[in-house]
């Protein structure tokens, strides 16, 4: 028997089943999982008494199209025990553009300071093997990035070239590796479009077997009337769907998310096939332009946000509305609109407490419920805290402290259930012959520490990140090691051989 590079000694194994865990030695060798149980002479060897070894995790739902390039480290992400993100959600992707410049098409300032050079995804996937990035990525191809590339910012409905140029787009991006489709209807432009012109867009994913992300139309009053749309465009492409950030937004329609749930679950008791992502936080956030008018501003939803990145006023981040309203003696829905009326107030960030905790606990008990932090990478401000702590919330919160979870449970969440959604090929499972994205942790300990008035700090109780066989960060310490690539859908990143 050879040495393997790298062996893992004595933990207690979590292999991504959801079955319990058992004791073994894991082997890796040429960035694969090359043993599961006795492991022989390694190059190098890592004592895990009294810790869980589980696959790397996966956060199904990221806007990291930009941060893979301007922070490659992606250090709030390996430092949470994320192995591969998702990105291109909400509708809004990096590729496809049309010539190079700044930011991306209808990115609503969720991509900051990138600076494009490709026009297709193959050209960004490129950009990014380039820049060695921690972690793996596969991506969705954003509606609004399509959209405001085809129309601007027009109201009005695509003409039948416009129509075909998208679906063109979509066709190009899934033979690339693209994962799926996504939208973000409501936000600009995406709110423009009707149900019929998604479904004529969507229509590759068929044949190809993509996902339909979405940010759905609406998360509040109209939750329920959503659901249907999103329900509808499945069934009428014939594709899966991915619900993200599945919430009913502000107290009135607390406790909807039951309902909407039950619709779901009479759906796939139909034939649909329809899985969700939640984010373990009572706010939301986004850009603050999508959520108001600037000639209705609701005082109700004034009073509940706060400043998570703000260039026209960075002495405002994070601080809530109120509190600068009391401060400027003036109603908070005047600091909103001082805000965005101010030069380059459009790219500002907010964070708005809208959901209610019990609403997280039904949809963690989901078992077709994934995790995602949904967070915004702009680092120069006060973020979100689940940009830092997402995933040891979920295991410290919602697993050890409320039982709402169990940790088998809670991993299968976070790990297989994800990569065979998202089309990981040979990932998400402590299993020979799989990709070595691992983490190891202490049950007992980890959590996360980053809060909204200190949202920067990583997480404590993870010994080991490690990434297509690499060791990426190690008692806290980040190797930059650069081992993470670009994921084409369901196609293992050595051979090439699809994984249907």
């Amino acid at each position: 028997m050879s040495a393997v590079d790298l062996a893992i000694r004595g933990a207690n194994v979590l292999d991504g089943s959801g079955e319990p865990a058992f004791e073994a030695d894991v082997g890796i060798a040429d960035g694969r999982i090359a043993r599961v149980g006795s492991v022989g002479d390694a190059r190098r060897e890592i004592d895990a008494e009294g810790l869980t070894l589980a696959p790397g995790f996966v956060d199904t739902h990221t806007h990291d199209d930009g941060a893979l390039l301007r922070h490659p480290g992606m250090e709030f992400k390996l430092a949470q025990g994320v192995t591969s993100v998702v990105i291109g959600n909400c509708g809004f992707s990096a590729a496809p553009n049309r010539s190079a410049g700044d930011a991306a098409p209808g990115s609503s300032g969720l991509f900051p300071g990138l600076s494009v050079d490709w026009t297709d995804l193959a050209g960004y996937f490129a950009t990014v093997a380039s820049a060695r990035p921690a972690v793996n990525a596969v991506a969705l191809v954003g509606h609004n990035t399509m959209r405001a590339l085809a129309l601007g910012d027009a109201s009005r409905a695509p003409t039948g070239a416009e129509l075909a140029q998208m679906r063109g787009w979509l066709e190009a991006a899934l033979e690339q590796g693209a994962c799926g489709f996504s939208t973000g209807l409501i936000y600009r432009p995406g709110r423009y479009s009707t149900t019929e012109e998604v479904i004529a867009i969507a229509a590759p994913l068929r044949e190809r077997g993509g996902i339909y992300a979405t940010h759905m139309r609406d998360e509040a009053d109209g939750l329920l009337d959503a659901v249907e749309e999103t329900l509808r465009i499945g069934r009428e492409v014939g594709c899966a769907v991915q619900i993200s950030h599945h919430k009913a937004a502000g107290p009135r329609n607390w406790g909807r998310v039951r309902d909407s749930l039950a619709r779901i679950d009479r759906a796939n008791a139909e034939g649909a096939d329809v899985t969700l992502d939640v984010y373990p936080y009572t706010a939301g956030s986004g850009p603050l332009a999508e959520y108001v008018s600037i000639d209705h501003i609701a005082p109700a939803f004034a009073k509940v946000v706060a400043i998570a990145s703000c260039p026209a006023f960075p002495e405002y981040e994070g601080r809530r509305v109120p509190e600068i309203a009391e401060t400027l003696g003036v109603a908070p829905e005047e600091v909103v609109r001082r805000i965005l009326t101010a030069p380059r107030g459009e790219l500002t960030i907010c964070i708005h407490f809208i959901i209610d905790e019990a609403d997280i606990e039904t949809n963690l008990r989901h078992p077709r419920m994934m995790i995602g932090s949904d967070g915004i990478p702009d680092l120069r401000g006060k973020p979100h805290p689940r940009l830092f702590g997402t995933f040891p919330r979920v295991l410290a919160e919602y697993v050890r402290a409320r039982g709402i979870l169990t940790l088998e449970e809670a991993v299968r969440r976070m790990t297989s259930l994800a990569c065979e959604r998202f089309g990981l090929a040979q990932r998400g499972r402590v299993a020979e012959g799989y990709w070595a994205d691992l983490v190891l942790f202490d049950p007992a300990a980890i959590r996360d520490t980053a809060s909204y008035e200190d949202p920067k700090r990583e997480p404590v109780g993870i010994a080991l990140v490690v990434v297509n066989g690499q060791v990426a960060c190690r008692d806290g310490r980040h190797t930059r090691v650069g081992s993470g690539r670009p994921l084409r859908y369901r196609v293992d990143a050595r051979t090439g051989a699809l994984d249907r």
